[in-house]
């Protein structure tokens, strides 16, 4: 029964893996693999391979329906530590965003939120667009700021609102960005305070992770464990976790 889910070939009894998943799925900022691991009784390697596993669970395809309904919000965000933080022979010439990792989310108000890593140096119009394009009804009504990438979006969607935060605008009615903004408030809280560190390779898991927490907000924490108990259909080996995406 275990084949081909993520509880295939383990080694821990199925007790260890629901207790794992009840206590990350209720933990609204997540929970590092060393808490897991005194929890449980296992091993720091052994927590931090059930949690990666858990974490594909999290990517559930109830929340990939196409939005609209609703004003969509939209922004970008960067994660990564500052340059003058790293070790020399980590740091990048060039500073700033760019050396930063960017995670785009779209957020439909009253539903849900998608969340999508970018490539470093890679956020913009071209990239962001097609995205945008694949998660978002044409009929929709879209909230941004001012960033170069979503200019043109006033041209293929019913409306198009700019918060101007350069000129200390924040609102126009009752449109704003300020619940994507939110949601972006608690990824990083439970990155920076929870994680520490999260690489380029996982960051996708880890958005993915926090999405999915803002999307079960209104359910129970039984619900959510069943709802992600109901998407363990996917495999995780431990090598394609620390290949470092080769």
């Amino acid at each position: 029964m275990k084949v081909g889910s993520i509880f295939e070939v383990t080694k821990f009894p199925m007790i260890k893996w629901f207790m794992a998943l009840f206590i990350f799925s209720s933990h609204k900022k997540g929970i590092s693999s060393h808490q897991l691991a005194r929890d449980l009784g296992v091993s720091q390697k052994s927590a931090w391979f059930m949690l990666h596993r858990l974490r594909y669970a999290f990517d559930h395809p109830a929340f990939k329906e196409i939005m609209g309904l609703n004003p969509v919000e939209i922004d970008e965000t960067y994660v990564g530590g500052k340059e003058k933080n790293k070790h020399f022979h980590k740091r990048n010439k060039q500073t700033g965003m760019n050396d930063k990792a960017p995670v785009l989310a779209i957020l439909e108000r009253e539903s849900h939120v998608v969340t999508v890593t970018l490539p470093i140096g890679k956020s913009n119009k071209k990239t962001i667009r097609p995205i945008i394009e694949e998660v978002v009804n044409e009929n929709s009504t879209i909230v941004t700021d001012g960033f170069g990438a979503y200019t043109t979006l006033k041209n293929d969607f019913a409306a198009h609102y700019v918060v101007d935060h350069e000129k200390n605008q924040y609102t126009i009615g009752d449109m704003h960005t300020n619940t994507v903004e939110g949601f972006f408030s608690h990824l990083k809280r439970g990155i920076y305070g929870i994680y520490h560190h999260v690489s380029d390779q996982h960051l996708q898991k880890y958005a993915n992770e926090f999405a999915l927490r803002y999307n079960t907000r209104k359910q129970s924490t039984n619900d959510r464990f069943n709802l992600i108990l109901n998407n363990i259909t996917t495999r995780v080996r431990y090598q394609d976790l620390i290949n470092h995406g080769k």
